[in-house]
């Protein structure tokens, strides 16, 4: 029997022996999702329950299995590769298109759900509109079949020096203190890890791409705060700089909750699992407001936005260093997607403010390309081929801040079409840098305008055209983004990456990515460039740009080598001179 063969069989075992708790448990079908009960948005792999019963690798997505049926849902960015890595046994779903409301709509069906692992929100959204009974499974049925040894991560969380943050933690506790008052609640129970970062001014490893620091936090109008956690990650030096906080085990939390009542509560909807929100309902109010700190957190401050600058410096040196060689390398030195993006890390590794990626480097060359989140293996691993195009998005956590850009490069590629569909990404890209801000402007409006010029030649893509970032935590982190359905308003000191792309399935994918923030200019605020790296100029037809187009595209390189020459050798300024020469 083959190798694949026999992990086709182990797959469908799995399959099976979840099936067989059905029938001791009542149910007709489980539900499992991505996250673990921290609710982001890279799982340790010892948690990656929906990669071990699917085989599926991507960041998000969800599998419903049923008595005689597999669905797999997933969002566009991951259809091709969900259909890869696990068409044999699901069905696979895109979403927001259809959703389980709509496989299940005329079954009365009774679906399992592990309540730390669903907010109360996500599942109205996913079932509202069936006639299923979503029935809270205390254990996780995954975890009944899937024995393996959880890895238990020691490192301690870390205080932000002061010189890194715009704003010390104590202000942000009294803006929180004046919320709960103004919205006249007693708590804000905070479960996203991030904006516990945010908060104190802390961070942690506990997940591979972002320095979080897994934990939940309880505070009250008064100030008081308690602070669960694993709490062997807390060293005396961090205790001694918050010595109003009480520090508690992650497993008191339940205990402690239980016990406060007829009190008002703000929740975060978005990571609040069922599970508490439930226990929080029992003797509690919880009010219908958000939690401010994800509003809070989305604005950078000066000093923020200065470390970010240099972040994008580094990150820069290292991306573009990178692409030189490649132009030079691909055909000489038999480069393939992994050993490409190895040289990139390498790269990346020599800068001394550099902790680690962002997230993992899509490095797709050919039809590898065309899978959005694409992540090579052995399977899949192509060599960089003459007259392909090649596409690397990639970024870095840096002391501090945090990168995300993507470059699709021309080896030696001479197909018309490809060049016409590039620059009219890049017309995209700049309609988006380019954009009038005024006080009410949002993603939704920004996102059509990126999609233009593709779409007057009938092509699009199946992604938001940009996301927001944090600063030194996660590389996508809202609540602002540049999307079709997302209303909130740009303000000052916002980031968010102004990516769109094009994607031919089995040929090619194309995508153009650089940072922006929103910066203010007098009166008026606008869109400012942080990613650091020149554009292919090799696949612009440049007739095809106008006047403005063209003046936005030699300010942007002329900022390039001003801001990257002084990091080359000799050849290598001689090279970025090229490519940041005006068209």
């Amino acid at each position: 029997m083959g190798s694949i063969q026999k992990k086709q069989n182990a797959k469908m075992e799995k399959i099976n022996r979840l099936r067989k708790i059905f029938i001791k448990e009542k149910i007709d079908g489980y539900i499992i999702p991505k996250n673990d009960k921290f609710f982001g948005e890279y799982t340790p792999s010892h948690n990656d329950r929906l990669k071990f019963i699917t085989g599926f690798s991507g960041s998000y997505g969800f599998a419903l299995i049923l008595k005689n049926k597999n669905y797999l849902f997933v969002d566009g960015r991951y259809t091709l590769q969900a259909n890869n890595q696990s068409g044999k046994y699901f069905k696979i779903i895109t979403i927001p298109n259809k959703m389980p409301s709509d496989v299940l709509s005329k079954k009365k069906l009774s679906i399992g759900f592990d309540p730390s692992l669903f907010t109360k929100k996500t599942l109205s959204v996913l079932f509202e509109k069936s006639k299923c009974r979503c029935k809270p499974i205390v254990k996780n049925l995954i975890d009944e079949i899937w024995k393996r040894n959880l890895k238990k991560n020691k490192n301690y969380f870390f205080i932000l020096p002061n010189s890194s943050v715009s704003e010390k933690w104590q202000l942000k506790i009294n803006k929180i203190s004046n919320y709960l008052k103004k919205k006249k609640s007693d708590f804000l129970f905070i479960t996203a890890s991030e904006n516990n970062a945010w908060l104190l001014n802390i961070r942690g490893l506990d997940t591979d791409y972002t320095p979080l620091p897994h934990s939940y936090i309880l505070i009250d109008s008064d100030k008081n705060i308690r602070f669960f956690c694993d709490l062997k990650k807390i060293s005396t030096s961090l205790k001694r700089n918050f010595k109003k906080i009480k520090f508690l085990s992650i497993d008191n939390c339940v205990e402690i909750i239980s016990k406060i009542k007829d009190k008002k509560f703000i929740i975060d909807k978005n990571s609040c699992s069922y599970f508490f929100e439930k226990l929080i309902n029992k003797k509690n109010k919880i009010l219908n407001f958000n939690d401010p700190i994800h509003f809070l957190k989305a604005i950078k401050g000066r000093r923020e936005i200065e470390n970010i600058k240099k972040a994008h410096i580094y990150d820069g040196v290292a991306l573009t260093k990178y692409l030189f060689w490649l132009k030079k390398n691909f055909y000489k030195k038999n480069v393939t997607e992994m050993s490409g993006s190895k040289i990139l890390l390498r790269l990346r590794k020599k800068n001394k403010n550099f902790k680690f990626l962002s997230f993992p480097t899509i490095s797709g060359t050919g039809p590898n390309g065309a899978i959005i989140h694409y992540k090579a293996t052995n399977n899949t691993n192509r060599k960089l081929k003459k007259g392909d195009i090649y596409l690397v998005d990639s970024g870095g956590q840096y002391e501090f801040g945090t990168t995300d850009v993507t470059r699709t490069i021309s080896l030696e590629n001479s197909n018309k079409r490809i060049k016409d569909i590039f620059t009219r990404v890049l017309k995209g890209h700049i309609a988006v840098a380019n954009f009038k801000l005024k006080k009410d402007s949002t993603g939704s409006v920004i996102d059509d305008s990126a999609r233009k010029y593709l779409k007057k030649i009938g092509l699009n893509y199946a992604h938001g055209t940009g996301h927001g970032v944090g600063y030194f935590l996660n590389v996508h982190e809202g609540p602002h983004a540049i999307s079709k359905k997302n209303n909130i308003y740009f303000k000052e000191g916002m980031i968010v990456s102004n990516e769109p792309g094009y994607y031919e399935k089995n040929k090619f994918g194309i995508r153009i990515e650089n940072l922006i923030y929103v910066k203010r200019n007098k009166k008026k605020i606008c869109f400012e460039n942080l990613t650091m790296a020149p554009i292919d100029k090799d696949l612009i037809i440049q007739k095809n740009l106008n006047e403005t187009e063209k003046k936005w595209l030699n300010n942007y390189h002329k900022t390039v080598y001003k801001n990257l020459s002084k990091f080359m050798n000799k050849i290598e300024a001689l090279e970025l001179q090229k490519a940041c020469s005006a068209i």
